[in-house]
């Protein structure tokens, strides 16, 4: 990008992160989200929560700087950050819960990163920095290399340094890295580390930003169904198989690995506890950084899987027959819409006193029904002898599709593929019927799945019935594999 004065001015009427810095009430922005999102590594938070949490601060506040530093109430000060004009937060309501939520956004961390970068440090090192930037062009000249000749000299090469390096340490000649060195490597990981979480709520705001295409398409689209859905279809692969999802995609296999996991906490054990890295007093999470960048992860995972569902409930054919007049109705209303969100009308546009008005026809109203009083019978009662079972009436089944996805991440730690058959194997269905039916949901929703039509698997369970007893039951279907 160029620096140019139009493109400057242009960043700084638009862009959230300047908006930030340039507010009055930065430090107060800046240092409440660091503190609840940033350092705790949080993704969304509740509004209750949120608004309860940033009152306590602004009730500190205004004890030491006056009652009218800050005269709003905590949740217009949310809302006022999750605006339109502001952009530091994201308001949204996620699947199963009527409360809204919020969530940073990329500009708002990228601010607070930089705001960090201001403070003075009594050590700068640049010497891991310099070795690094080396290291990646040593890997991208090798890696970009077809002569074969070369490629083997390069490793010949690397194998007579190892050997030497083998020999000298035989020798009783052991090179160890001084306390400067060790700081400043140490200094480099924290940095990188942090801001590859940060790299997360970008990644995650991308797919958003590809949602929204995609359904601003939908609501101006003209032509065939067919066509429609091949077009879209076709953007979303071509959005994973970028350098971007391709990127992520290593990176979360590389993660996923259960061997990879427990390397990385042993050497972060090992590390931190080496003196010159414990005079600098790491934060304690940095021993379960790793852990963060796989949650980071999982939350990335589960909004591209939640927007892809909801794109599917968007086509879906049923309703697309049924509510085609209601949805050329709001189709020209989002158009219509999508023309006015760069320069909106100022002031009130329309004012709604309420959501429905209740209309009431005097003929609708019921006649008057005079009260009957009912005639007690001075009898005895006597006790009922009816044979049934009350307990069906508590026998209601949920299946946790939680636990059955970890179970299935647990079992791709280790191999690349596992069938359902295997899985239901090492876990024996609980719930019969119900549980493997909510198995091929996930492999349908959230999962990389493959079936084989020409191999049948036999997924047998036991059930137990209103009489005590087992009864085997089985169900034949094809094979189901699950991919990571």
């Amino acid at each position: 990008m160029s620096l140019d004065y139009a493109t400057l001015d242009l960043l700084r009427q638009s862009h959230p992160a300047w908006r930030l810095l340039n507010s009055p009430h930065a430090p107060l922005v800046a240092s409440f989200l660091q503190r609840v999102f940033i350092a705790p590594n949080v993704r969304v938070m509740a509004q209750a929560d949120l608004a309860e949490t940033l009152e306590d601060e602004l009730f500190a506040l205004r004890e030491r700087l006056g009652a009218e530093v800050f005269p709003k109430p905590a949740l217009d000060y949310l809302n006022d950050w999750a605006a339109t004009d502001k952009g530091w937060l994201r308001k949204v309501y996620i699947h199963g819960s009527d409360e809204p939520h919020f969530d940073l956004t990329p500009s708002t961390e990228k601010a607070i990163a930089w705001l960090a970068t201001l403070t003075e440090r009594s050590f700068v090192g640049t010497e891991s920095r310099l070795l690094t930037l080396f290291d990646l062009l040593k890997q991208m000249s090798e890696g970009s290399e077809t002569d074969p000749e070369a490629r083997i000299a390069e490793l010949h090469k690397r194998r007579n340094e190892i050997d030497a390096e083998i020999a000298r340490i035989l020798a009783g000649d052991i090179p160890l890295l001084d306390d400067t060195a060790l700081k400043d490597r140490f200094q480099q990981f924290i940095q990188l580390a942090r801001e590859l979480l940060t790299d997360f709520r970008e990644v995650e705001y991308n797919f958003r930003r590809l949602d929204r295409r995609v359904r601003e398409r939908i609501a101006l689209w003209e032509g065939s169904k067919g066509a429609l859905l091949e077009d879209i279809m076709g953007e979303r692969d071509a959005i994973a198989d970028s350098d971007q999802g391709r990127s992520f995609r290593a990176f979360w296999d590389f993660l996923m690995s259960s061997s990879r996991q427990e390397e990385l906490s042993s050497l972060l054990d090992r590390v931190l506890a080496l003196p010159p890295v414990a005079e600098l007093k790491p934060d304690a999470r940095t021993r379960r950084v790793h852990y963060d960048w796989l949650e980071a992860g999982e939350h990335t995972q589960r909004t591209v899987a939640q927007l892809s569902q909801q794109l599917r409930r968007f086509l879906d054919d049923q309703a697309w027959l049924e509510n085609r007049r209601i949805m050329d109705i709001l189709h020209g209303i989002e158009a219509k819409a999508l023309a006015l969100r760069e320069s909106q009308p100022p002031g009130i546009i329309t004012d709604i006193a309420d959501t429905a008005a209740d209309i009431e026809l005097p003929m609708e109203r019921p006649l008057h029904m005079p009260t009957v009083k009912p005639l007690i019978a001075d009898i005895e009662l006597e006790s009922g002898d009816a044979d049934m079972d009350a307990a069906v009436l508590y026998s209601q089944i949920v299946i946790d599709t939680a636990q059955l996805g970890r179970h299935i991440r647990h079992a791709l730690q280790d191999r690349a593929q596992v069938t359902l058959h295997e899985l239901c194997k090492m876990q024996p269905l609980q719930h019969g019927l119900a549980e493997l039916v909510a198995y091929l949901q996930l492999a349908g929703d959230t999962f990389k799945t493959v079936v084989d039509e020409g191999t049948i698997d036999t997924i047998a369970w036991k059930r137990t019935g209103t009489d005590g007893l087992e009864y085997a039951k089985q169900a034949r279907l094809p094979r189901v594999i699950f991919m990571r």
